[in-house]
C-alpha cells in the first residue's frame, strides 16, 4: 500500500535518499525537480489502483521500479504501488555504486589498531537481528522492519579504543553526508552496522549494502552508504546537524516533533 500523505506529497520537489528533506524555515540546499500537475494525478492514480488491486501488482511493480529508482530525481516512483513506505531525499545528484566485493569500511582516529574492514570481515563478527520501525524526522514510519548486522560495539571491540576516545563520526561513500553519536549511544544493543534489511542485503536505493542504523533516533541519524568510523575525543555535528538538526535525535524527544517513540 502507497502512503499519500504530505510527507509523499512534498517528495515531488527532492531528490532522492531516506535522509530529510529541508524542514520549513530551514536553509535549503537541495536542488529542487519541477513536475507537472498532470504527472503527479497520474501517479497518484497508478497507487489508488495499486491499493485496488492488491499485493500482486505491488510485487511486479516493485522489481520493475527497483532499477528505476536508483536513477529517479524526482522521488515520484516511490509514490507507485510497491514502493513499501519508504521515501528518499538527497542533496546528491547520484546514489554510490558500492557493491559487496567493494565494499570497504575504514574505523581510523582514536583506535589502538586502525583497520579497514571488508564486507565479507562484517558478517564473520558476531550478528545481531532486532525488528524495528524506522521514523523519518518529517512524520513517515516504516514500521516493523526486519534489520540484521554487527553491533557498533563489536566493531570497535576490533579496532580498541585509545585514550581520549568519546565519540563516533561517521562517513558515506556518497562524499558528502556524515553522521555523529556518542561512545554511550553507539554501545546500545539497538545500534548497527546495518547489512541485511527484510532478509537481503541493503539495496543501493537504501543505502547499501551497508548502512548505520540507529533505531531509538530519527533516520536522519542512519547514515546511508556507509564508509568510515572515526573515533574523536568530542562529538561532531554530522551533515544536517549543521543545518539545524538535533544532535541528540531521539524520536520524540527531539527536533520539535511529538512523535512515539519507535518500537
Amino acid at each position: 500500500m502507497v502512503w499519500l500523505g504530505t510527507c509523499a506529497l512534498r517528495c515531488f520537489h527532492q531528490r532522492v535518499t531516506d535522509q530529510p528533506p529541508e524542514q520549513p524555515n530551514r536553509p535549503a540546499d537541495s536542488a529542487t525537480t519541477p513536475v507537472g500537475r498532470r504527472v503527479v494525478l497520474g501517479m497518484l492514480g497508478l497507487g489508488a489502483l495499486g491499493v485496488a488491486v492488491g499485493a500482486p501488482l505491488s510485487r511486479t511493480l516493485q522489481s520493475v521500479l527497483g532499477p528505476l529508482q536508483n536513477n529517479d530525481p524526482t522521488g515520484l516512483t516511490t509514490l507507485l504501488p510497491g514502493a513499501g513506505g519508504w521515501r528518499y531525499y538527497s542533496v546528491t545528484s547520484s546514489q554510490p555504486a558500492v557493491t559487496t566485493d567493494s565494499f570497504t569500511l575504514r574505523v581510523s582516529g582514536l583506535v589502538q589498531r586502525p583497520t579497514t574492514l571488508s564486507f565479507d570481515d562484517l558478517v564473520r563478527l558476531p550478528q545481531t537481528s532486532l525488528n524495528h520501525d524506522f521514523q523519518c524526522v518529517t512524520g513517515w514510519r516504516v514500521e516493523d522492519v526486519a534489520w540484521k548486522g554487527v553491533q557498533v560495539r563489536d566493531v570497535l571491540d576490533v579496532v580498541g579504543l585509545a585514550p581520549g576516545a568519546a565519540a563516533l563520526r561517521f562517513t558515506s561513500s556518497d562524499g558528502e553526508y556524515t553522521e555523529s553519536l556518542t561512545l554511550e549511544q553507539a554501545a546500545n544493543d539497538d545500534v548497527l552496522v546495518a547489512t541485511h534489511l527484510e532478509g537481503e542485503v541493503v539495496t543501493r536505493a537504501h543505502g547499501g549494502p551497508v548502512r548505520l542504523f540507529v533505531a531509538p533516533m530519527y533516520g536522519y541519524k542512519s547514515l546511508k552508504w556507509l564508509s568510515g568510523i572515526e573515533v574523536t575525543d568530542s562529538v561532531l555535528p554530522g551533515y544536517w546537524e549543521q543545518r539545524g538538526y538535533d544532535v541528540d535525535a531521539y524520536v520524540g524527544q527531539s527536533n520539535g516533533r511529538s512523535d512515539p517513540p519507535t518500537a
